[in-house]
Formats: C-alpha cells, sequence, structure tokens
C-alpha cells in the first residue's frame, strides 16, 4: 500500500476524510509508488515535532516530512485542525483535506518562503483542491 494511516490519538474523530479520497489526491500529487505515512497526531507531539525538526515552540496543524524521493510522513494535528478549521471559513473534514494537500505539496518541493514560489504553491494547490472539491 502507498498510503499508510495511523493515529496517536485515543479520541475518536468522526470527521476524518476516507482513506480512498486521501489516497487518489495521494497519487494525483505525487504518484502511485510513492510511500506516504499519514499520522494523525494532537498537540503535545505536535509541538514536540515541530520544535525539534524546525525550531518553532508552537503546536503545528500539519507537518510534512520527506524520508527520500520516493517516501515520506505527513502528521496532522486533528486538535489543532478543529479549533482552527472555522478561521479558514472551512468544516473539520474539508480543513484535514485541505491541510493534506498542503502536506503534499512541500513533499512535491513546493515552499512558500517568498512571494514567488508562494504564488506557485497557491496556484498548484488551487489546481488540485478544484479537482477534488476541497
Amino acid at each position: 500500500m502507498t498510503l499508510e494511516i495511523n493515529t496517536t490519538l485515543k479520541k475518536k474523530y468522526n470527521f476524518l476524510p476516507s482513506p480512498k479520497k486521501l489516497t487518489e489526491i495521494k497519487e494525483k500529487i505525487l504518484g502511485k509508488k510513492y510511500e506516504l505515512s499519514l499520522v494523525y497526531i494532537g498537540d503535545k507531539l505536535s509541538k514536540k515535532l515541530n520544535k525539534t525538526h524546525r525550531q518553532k515552540d508552537y503546536e503545528a496543524n500539519i507537518l510534512s516530512f520527506p524520508l527520500d524521493k520516493n517516501s515520506g510522513e505527513i502528521f496532522i494535528n486533528i486538535p489543532n485542525s478543529k479549533k482552527t478549521c472555522k478561521k479558514w471559513g472551512r468544516g473539520e473534514k474539508n480543513f484535514i483535506e485541505f491541510l493534506f494537500i498542503h502536506g503534499l505539496s512541500h513533499l512535491k518541493g513546493y515552499d512558500h518562503t517568498n512571494n514567488q514560489d508562494s504564488k506557485k504553491m497557491e496556484t498548484f494547490e488551487q489546481k488540485i483542491r478544484k479537482k477534488f472539491k476541497v
């Protein structure tokens, strides 16, 4: 399988996107052979990973880590996403899909460190969001 989904959360969330849809999005962006691990996490682990790998001392809603050119990991902070989705004008499930696309874009090589790169990334993500109605 090219998409493995795990969770570190004890609580069940009924708004998570279907694995089928996430797999389709992943294959569109990274291809069928790309090995991806998606992990749903909470605030504590999100903050720890963000501090360890990015030197940022806050809970991130999503973190993406390429492992090599054909594999990577995405961590989505579900409690944080549940709290912040309304700020983005999105429902909970839709926001998780939105974040997933964003994380995949980083694994594909897109970045938003400057305006030009941000515009390219946003254009790419808009195209994918439109295709998958996200």
